[in-house]
Formats: C-alpha cells, sequence, structure tokens
C-alpha cells in the first residue's frame, strides 16, 4: 500500500478506512444487539515505527482514543488486544506481515520480543490510567503467537516478563490495571492450567474455530450441538484449572468458505485450491457464501450454532462485528463471520441471553474464581520459585539457537508516551491524564547498540550477523538498566 502511488493510494487509504468503516454508529448498534464488550486489535505502529518500517505510524491510536470515548458512552468496555508486533509472532497477514514468525523464533527473534515488550509496557501505562482503567478493562499482550514452533518455555518466559511490565504499571489488586489476557498460543488449554498461581488477576485467551481443518458438505443443521461436546467441558475445565478462560474470538463458519478468510489469493479448503498443502475438492463455496439466498434451514441452523456457542463458550467475543462489502460484487462474502449482517437477516440472536442453557448444562464449572484471579487476597504473591523458573530471556530460541549469540537491544533509549486525548471545553475542564500511571516506572526503552548489527526485524530463517557487534562492544540480551525519569501524572 505504501507503494500504491496511484491518485487516492498510499498510506492515507488507511486513514480513509479509519474514519469510515466502524463509527461511533457501530459502538450504538452493539450496545443494542445486548453486547457489553467490543475487542479491539491494536498494531504496534499505533505507538511508532522504525527507519524503513512499511506502516503508517500513531494514526491507529488516534482512532483507538476515539473507540474508549464511544465505549463509555454506551456503556461497553474493551479488550485492547495487542495484534500485530515487529517482526510478526506467528507470519499471518493480521499481524502486519504475511510471512515467517519472528518473535522468540529465529535471528532477530529476541530483539523483536524486547521492543514488543516495551510497546506492552506503554500501553499499560497509558490504560492504567484512572482515566481510562474502568473502560479498557482487559490487555491481551499479545494474539496468537505460533507456540508449537516457539516452544512453550519461551512463551512463558515472555509472558512472565510481559505480566510484570503490566502489573509495575498497574499496580497489583482489583481495580489497578487490566486483566492481562495469554493467548494459548494454540498448544491447548490444558497445557496452561496451573500457569502463575496467585498472578493478579490473568486470562487465558482461546480461539475456537471448526473451519480450519479437515472441511466437510455435512449441513449447518448437522452442527446444532457440536459446540457443546467440543468446546463446552473444554472451557469449564479450564475455568477451574487455569482461572479466567475466555474464547477471544469465534465465528459461525465451518467451512473456509468467504472472501479472503484464509488470506488474499490463498484459496480455500472446501474448494481444494488452498495453498500450502493439498487438499481435496470438497464442494462449491456458494453454498456457504450466497446468503441473500440461504433458506429458512439453513439460517436456523446457523443460529443455532451461534447460541450453542456462546453457552459452550461463556465469555466470548464473535470475530467479527462487520465485514465489508465486496469492491467486486458490492455485497458481504464471508457472511459467517459477520455478526452485524446476522442481526440484519436472522441468524444472530437479537439478545445474546437466550443463548443459556443451549448445551443442557452439560459440564458446568462451579464459581467462583478464586479470590487472588479476581484481584482479591493473595493477589501477585507468586512465589519466588515460580518466578525464578521463568527466568527473562530464555537461554535459547527456537530457529536461531543461544540467545547471547543473537542481536538483542539494550535500554538506553527514550520511550514513548502514548498522547491523551484533547477535549475544548468553554467552562469546565477535565483531566485526560498524562500517559504514563507509574512514575516510578523509569526504565529506558530498548534501542540498537551503534556498534552491533541487526538483520530485518521480518528476516525469516537467516545466521545471526558475524560479527554481531565490533571490538569493544557487546550485545547483551539483558543490559544493565539505564534511568531515564517520566513525567508524573498531576494530581
Amino acid at each position: 500500500m505504501a507503494a500504491d502511488t496511484s491518485s487516492g493510494g498510499g498510506l492515507s487509504q488507511l486513514e480513509t478506512h479509519y474514519k469510515t468503516f466502524i463509527t461511533e454508529q457501530d459502538f450504538a448498534e452493539i450496545a443494542g444487539a445486548g453486547l457489553n464488550f467490543v475487542r479491539i486489535p491494536l498494531p504496534y505502529w499505533a505507538i511508532e515505527v522504525r527507519t524503513g518500517e512499511p506502516f503508517l505510524p500513531k494514526t491507529a491510536w488516534t482512532y483507538f482514543l476515539k473507540a474508549i470515548q464511544w465505549a463509555r458512552k454506551y456503556g461497553l468496555r474493551i479488550n485492547l488486544d495487542f495484534h500485530a508486533l515487529p517482526g510478526s509472532q506467528n507470519g499471518w497477514n493480521h499481524s502486519g506481515k504475511f510471512g515467517s514468525i519472528n518473535v522468540l523464533y529465529g535471528p532477530m527473534g529476541i530483539a523483536n520480543a524486547q521492543r514488543s515488550l516495551d510497546y506492552i509496557r506503554i500501553i499499560a501505562e497509558f490504560i492504567s490510567q484512572p482515566e481510562y482503567a474502568d473502560v479498557v478493562v482487559i490487555f491481551g499482550i499479545t494474539n496468537e503467537p505460533q507456540g508449537t514452533p516457539i516452544g512453550q518455555d519461551a512463551l512463558s518466559r515472555y509472558y512472565m516478563q510481559a505480566y510484570d511490565y503490566v502489573r509495575e504499571a498497574s499496580g497489583i489488586g482489583e481495580g489497578n490495571g487490566p486483566f492481562i489476557s495469554y493467548h494459548d498460543g494454540f498448544l491447548g488449554l490444558p497445557q496452561w492450567a496451573g500457569f502463575l498461581p496467585n498472578a493478579d488477576r490473568t486470562a487465558l485467551d482461546y480461539h475456537p474455530y471448526l473451519c480450519f481443518d479437515a472441511q466437510s458438505s455435512a449441513p449447518m443443521s448437522s452442527y446444532a450441538q457440536t459446540p457443546c461436546t467440543t468446546w463446552g467441558g473444554l472451557m469449564n475445565t479450564s475455568m477451574g484449572a487455569f482461572g479466567l478462560t475466555a474464547a477471544g474470538e469465534f465465528s459461525n463458519a465451518v467451512t473456509d468458505c468467504g472472501l479472503y478468510v484464509n488470506g488474499v489469493g490463498l484459496g480455500t479448503r472446501y474448494e481444494g485450491t488452498y495453498s500450502p498443502g493439498t487438499w481435496p475438492v470438497v464442494g462449491n463455496c456458494s453454498t456457504w457464501t450466497d446468503w441473500q439466498n440461504w433458506n429458512s434451514t439453513m439460517i436456523s441452523g446457523i443460529q443455532q450454532f451461534a447460541l450453542a456457542s456462546m453457552d459452550a463458550l461463556q465469555n466470548w467475543f464473535f470475530w467479527t462485528w462487520k465485514i465489508g462489502n465486496s469492491s467486486t460484487s458490492g455485497v458481504v462474502e464471508a457472511p459467517q463471520w459477520s455478526y452485524q449482517l446476522g442481526l440484519q437477516n436472522g441468524w444472530m440472536p437479537l439478545d445474546p441471553r437466550v443463548a443459556s442453557g443451549t448445551c443442557a448444562n452439560q459440564d458446568i464449572w462451579s464459581p467462583p474464581l478464586q479470590a487472588w484471579q479476581t484481584g482479591g487476597a493473595g493477589a501477585g504473591k507468586i512465589a519466588a520459585s515460580v518466578t525464578s523458573s521463568y527466568a527473562w530471556p530464555p537461554a535459547q530460541i527456537s530457529n536461531a539457537g543461544a540467545v547471547s549469540l543473537l542481536p538483542s537491544y539494550t535500554p538506553t533509549g527514550t520511550v514513548a508516551t502514548l498522547p491523551p486525548p484533547t477535549f475544548t471545553y468553554s467552562s469546565k475542564t477535565a483531566s485526560a491524564g498524562n500517559g504514563w500511571e507509574n512514575p516510578s516506572d523509569t526504565a529506558s526503552g530498548m534501542v540498537g547498540i551503534a556498534s552491533c548489527s541487526y538483520l530485518n526485524p521480518w528476516i525469516g530463517t537467516a545466521a545471526p550477523p558475524s560479527p554481531l557487534c565490533s571490538s569493544g562492544a557487546a550485545a547483551r540480551a539483558v543490559p544493565d538498566s539505564v534511568i531515564t525519569p517520566f513525567p508524573r501524572r498531576q494530581s
């Protein structure tokens, strides 16, 4: 997009999208649909970009501030999801760039993780301010890291470090900053049972989809109880074994049909055109995308699936509220991914509370959560033996080897402070905060060492620079902190 030099091209197209795609009207409709949360993805370039990085800097933040205002106005709460990290945590297009994994993986894996942790800290400082803490109540610190190639040990250490950064900003206990949400890394909910006992207000994020595995031509009506039998018991078990567990994403899709569902130009498994891999042809996707011609059986089948999903998952976010019209056909071409379209056409419930009991109360979890899991007694008192077992950084990372031999950053830079919104009043004043909740959090930001060499953050598989640094310099995974004061909050 940055290279698009045509009339109306360039990165300005993104701001046009920000201005027009999701507006205050959407927030009003979301509240009117009986929903109480919105999950908002935020990329790292909402904070900054570095030399040569082809993203539109800071603009996303301007519109996120609008989202906070709209959410407050309509009684909604926000799950802020850190969705795109430098280098990419999963190699998928929604991480910023399609290609390879470069966070906690590969030669730039530790450097990109260091940058990402800085951005987590910056976001945490902003949303922990009292002006925002009652609206942005969940912070998903990294969307969909690829846990299998990264490895659970490295991911756990990263999660521990992120926890420390967020709680340094927010403080400990109910009302102090957000719940910290960890994605399961596609390792499965059972793999995180007992993770960080006594951690203050953590949640486990699970993205259950049926549509990306083996494809089937079975009718929609055949999936009526599938969410109940597939996800219900799993979620209930995790609520007891880990604590608060939520489905940060689900959809009504049972096949991968739909325009760009898999990515631009990647085809579909259902029609046997998906790449990579070889997939048998199951059928024609028009059955699943031609929503204007769906009959009552199809519509009721989707609604039943939606209700079963809501009941089985209990704490859930639907992906996504809205799908834009195709520029070719002029209509939505991934209908099972649009909550709004479902409301308008009868396959999403007008009141999601009617989902209760759809799964016939199978494998019900017995509340409540333990006190420390919600910021009460014992919160934040993680045993030293636990924290030491997740010391940062890992000694090695996958596809790269020893961290001591890889490019890393040093904390000698100025840390960005996210700006608050500006208001104009004729006779009244209001505080919007200064962007930084904890004035004692004064560590500097991670930046490159002038005498050391670095690779492109999205380099993929490559050998680390050799020599890593010039004579007399050392790139260290955990450099000593250099203290730079931050602005203090004005009371």
